[in-house]
């Protein structure tokens, strides 16, 4: 059997995020959806709990998939999993440096473990969580960026969010 591990922060989840989900899905007998921290956002929108949540209701129609959450080295929870690949989303060419970065880490760390590069759909090159948090908060629709399973549970965070 065939695992892959798709992680993220995943805060909110987006449809480009569902469309590299569903995507690996179809190509591994196992896919985990690992919500990760981001040590480079020192906030968060939604506790990883809440976002696990959410990506459950999102996956639910997804027999393969499965959420979990993890707050240490990527490669070391691809080797506690046996996961054979890490399968890692880029919208665009400027996302690639980084990603090679981690994947190249994480190929030292974990050599039995591949990195895999999905190219998203052309309709959400544009789409993050930070573009779905800052659109929202001012109040722009979001209907188009999430799935429609969780959209009422983003606008009602991200409306009355204090700041």
């Amino acid at each position: 059997m065939k695992t892959a591990i798709c992680p993220g922060s995943f805060d909110p989840v987006t449809l480009g995020h569902m469309d590299i989900i569903r995507r690996s899905a179809k190509l591994f007998d196992r896919v985990i959806v690992v919500v990760m921290r981001n040590y480079h956002k020192s906030t968060s929108a939604f506790t990883p709990e809440e976002r696990m949540e959410l990506l459950r209701r999102c996956t639910a129609d997804i027999p393969n998939v499965e959420v979990d959450t993890y707050m240490g080295l990527l490669a070391e929870y691809a080797r506690e999993k046996k996961a054979d690949a890490i399968v890692k989303g880029l919208r665009a060419v400027s996302d690639f440096e980084d990603e090679f970065q981690q994947a190249l880490t994480n190929r030292e760390l974990n050599p039995d473990v591949e990195t895999i590069f999905m190219t998203t759909s052309g309709e959400n090159m544009f789409l993050s969580s930070s573009v779905v948090r800052q659109v929202c908060e001012f109040g722009g629709d979001i209907k188009s960026f999430v799935p429609a399973e969780v959209y009422q549970d983003i606008t009602a965070r991200l409306l009355h969010k204090e700041g």
